[in-house]
């Protein structure tokens, strides 16, 4: 028996688990998502994701399935049913099967949503090599669609901006518009200049991380300087740190960008000292 999954009210085994062919998020990615991370059993920043599935909803006129009680519990029965320590949730939602194929949105009164949970087992998530080394990064093209804020399931171009890194050595990629980085292909980019933090303001052309939003506001309780602006790839190689953030995988130094050593091409002590810094912070609200 695998593990045990949620869809549309049901738990199954996940060899069982079937959604439809005509299911539109299978079809035309008409579809949302959020990743909770998990550790000691427990979820960080729930409330922030659950108030972003809400945002991304209603950006797509999509009516939230459940209410949070209700999308909480489904999560803590899957953590159970799973024996979950570290590790992560997916949730996603879509609009459903209408019974054929077709551009015009169903009617939401005869086509429920979708609704599908699943965990990822992740032992010593917060305890990544990568923290300890940093990551690589190489820029290129952001070509995406416009409404990057909107935590939809399309995310073949950041699968193929991964592969680039991959093929390079990398391990990741951070995406470029009009020659300044908008944001790493599934995490919020940062650099550090003078004790400074600066990184992309929101809008349509990032995602509206939760961790960042909780970092950002625990850099400004520690009296950090913080910058919300785009940056270029060579103002971020000239840089004395860099890092991303992410729910998975919180606050990751970034050492090298584009076969380029950023600052001492060793993870930089603000960047050390921001991740102690969340994971206490984060764990102390974990529900």
């Amino acid at each position: 028996m695998g593990r045990t999954v949620y869809v549309n009210g049901t738990y199954l085994d996940e060899a069982e688990a079937m959604i439809s062919i005509f299911d539109r998020g299978f079809l035309m990615a008409d579809a949302v998502y959020e990743v909770t991370s998990v550790l000691g059993g427990r979820l960080l920043n729930f409330a922030g994701h659950l108030a972003r599935l809400e945002r991304s909803l209603n950006e797509l006129d999509m009516a939230m399935p459940m209410n949070a009680d209700g999308l909480l519990e489904v999560h803590r029965e899957l953590l159970r049913l799973n024996g979950i320590h570290d590790g992560l949730v997916y949730l996603q939602i879509t609009r459903g099967n209408p019974g054929d194929r077709d551009f015009a949105f169903p009617d939401p009164e005869t086509t429920p949503l979708t609704v599908v949970l699943f965990t990822q087992n992740k032992p010593g998530l917060a305890a990544s090599p990568l923290a300890e080394s940093g990551m690589k990064v190489v820029s290129v093209d952001d070509i995406r669609w416009g409404r990057r804020d909107i935590k939809t399931v399309q995310l073949l171009y950041p699968s193929m901006a991964k592969m680039i890194a991959k093929k390079a050595g990398c391990d990741d990629a951070w995406l470029v518009e009009d020659g300044l980085v908008t944001e790493g292909s599934s995490n919020n980019a940062y650099i550090v200049k003078g004790g400074k933090i600066i990184t992309h303001e929101l809008g349509n052309d990032i995602l509206h991380g939760i961790t960042r939003a909780a970092v950002l506001r625990f850099a400004r309780e520690a009296q950090m300087e913080i910058e919300e602006r785009a940056f270029s790839v060579s103002e971020a190689q000239q840089a004395d740190e860099a890092f991303v953030t992410s729910a998975s995988a919180f606050v990751m130094p970034v050492v090298e960008l584009d076969g380029r050593a950023i600052g001492s091409g060793k993870p930089g002590k603000q960047t050390k000292r921001l991740r102690e810094i969340y994971l206490e912070e984060s764990l102390k609200t974990a529900i």
